[in-house]
Order: structure tokens, then sequence, then C-alpha cells
């Protein structure tokens, strides 16, 4: 065995087990998102906000806890809120996204019928965190997502690959490395630059017709990095980066979907721009 991997392979199972000893916890999360209106399949969208809100999380997050802080915000403000959980590993409980891409992508796509079924919609608003904000577009480009949603709001996405602070640019001094990250958690193989996920999800262009995109980027990000390939380009798309919002702003990719109020700001602008109001440092109060 080579001498990296007897390192990868205790540390592997180090991370399962904090996963399992941090269920109990996020079962209780689940139960009081369910019982405080969150994911509530009974809720009827308002004439204010005709849309019910997907929120889908990122690579190692899940349904309840990536969103402790965007989804209470919203449902404070009207509106109809749900999350899923998507990219599970057998045998990995807790930290999911790992899974192929693609097939993340129809699990999402299964998850928004059935939302709009519940809620009698004909179109929902996804907003999704890092991995959550680039998946959709496989399912908005290929499974026919297009006619199904009105907005994609990205926080921290990665739309074209990472390299994570450059530690990508070493998988090929680690003979076998690159199988294995492939072989073991796809859904992190599929995130790199230039994996022949991004070249399929970008070939041809960033968007789609009819949807409306807004990307929140933050200039600290030391997971999609550089932080500007977070951006997309297109003809309806807003890109926005935190610190030109507020400078004193110093979320990094964690903080801005968890607890970073301006950028929840923004989401709601994105999600209602005919009564968007300005982002500013103060809009930590709002």
């Amino acid at each position: 065995m080579l001498p990296w991997k007897r390192v990868l392979r205790p540390l592997t199972a180090l991370l399962l087990t904090a996963a399992v000893a941090l269920v109990p916890a996020a079962t209780a999360h689940a139960d009081s998102a369910t019982s405080s209106g969150w994911n509530d399949y009974s809720c009827k969208p308002s004439a204010a906000h005709p849309r019910p809100v997907v929120l889908v999380h990122g690579t190692l997050g899940n349904s309840v806890d990536n969103w402790l802080g965007l989804a209470p915000y919203l449902e404070h403000r009207g509106y109809c809120v749900f999350s899923l959980d998507y990219g599970q590993l057998s045998g990995v409980p807790f930290f999911y996204g790992l899974g192929p891409i693609d097939k993340s992508a129809e699990q999402l796509q299964v998850f928004v019928d059935k939302v709009l079924a519940a809620t009698g919609a004909t179109k929902a608003d996804l907003v999704g965190h890092s991995q959550g904000g680039m998946m959709p577009r496989y399912y908005l480009k290929f499974l026919g997502g297009a006619g199904k949603v009105n907005a994609l709001v990205g926080i921290a996405p990665n739309n074209h690959g990472t390299t994570l602070s450059g530690l990508t640019n070493l998988l090929p001094y680690f003979p076998g490395a690159e199988d294995l990250l492939a072989t073991a958690t796809p859904g992190l193989a599929d995130q790199v630059v230039g994996s022949a996920f991004m070249a399929k999800l970008n070939a041809g262009g960033d968007t789609v017709a009819g949807v409306h995109y807004t990307v929140i980027a933050t200039q600290h990000d030391e997971v999609v990095t550089p932080y500007r390939t977070a951006f997309l380009s297109g003809s309806d798309v807003h890109n926005v980066l935190l610190q030109d919002l507020c400078p004193l702003d110093l979320s990094e990719h964690v903080a801005i979907a968890l607890i970073d109020r301006i950028a929840f700001h923004e989401v709601t602008n994105a999600l209602d721009p005919a009564h968007a109001t300005r982002t500013t440092c103060a809009s930590v109060f709002s």
C-alpha cells in the first residue's frame, strides 16, 4: 500500500465516525425544521411569493444543517421553503453530495416535481450552495428543468471546477489518487477543474434560455478557487461579489451560506427582483 493511502484511510474512518455521532443532532434539527413550516408540504405559495423555493445543499452538507440560517430567513418572509438530501453514498450518513453529480441532478429532478405537485405551482426557484449552486445547472440543461424553474441562485457555486486552493494540482504526483477519488467520492472528482463532468456541463455556454441566474461569490472563498470561476456568462446572469456590497464582509465558503445575512438579503433580491432593495453592510440587521 502506498504511504499516502495509509494516511487517507484512517482519516476517512475518523470522518465517518464523526458523522455517525452527529446523526442524532441532524435528526433533531430536521424535526424542528418540519414543525416550523420548513419542508411543510401543505404550504401554498402566496400572491407575493408565487413560487416555492428549493434549497440545494453543498458537498458534505445535508438538507437541514446547510440551511439553518437561510431557510427560516426565507420562511419568515413568506416563502414556501423546501430542501432535499442528494448524492448519498452507501454507508455514509450525514455527509451528502458525494455521489456522481449527474445522478444527483436526477434526484433534484424528482424532488422539484414533488414540490410542484404539492404546492400547485408551475415553477420553482432554486437556491444552492457550492455544489448545490452548480449541480442544478445539469438539471436545467440536460433533464428538462428549464421549463420548471424560474430562477437559480448560486451561493459560492463551483461552476467551472476548482483547484481547491491549489491542492488538486498535486493529484498527479500521487499515483492512483485520481482514480481513488473518482471511485470513492465521484461527486468530488466531478468538481475538479478540467473534469469530464465540468467539460460537459459548460460546453455550449453556461446558461439556458428562460431561467434567471444569480451568482453570489466571496473573495475569501477557499474552496471554489479562483473565486471568480463561480461567475457565469450569459444574457440573463447577475454576478455579485459580496465585498462589492459590503467591503467589511469576511465570509468564506461556508459562512456565506450558513450565517451571512448580507448574502441572504441578496438572495431575496434575486427571488423577488421587482421589490429588491439595496444590499449593504446594514443588511445584516434586516
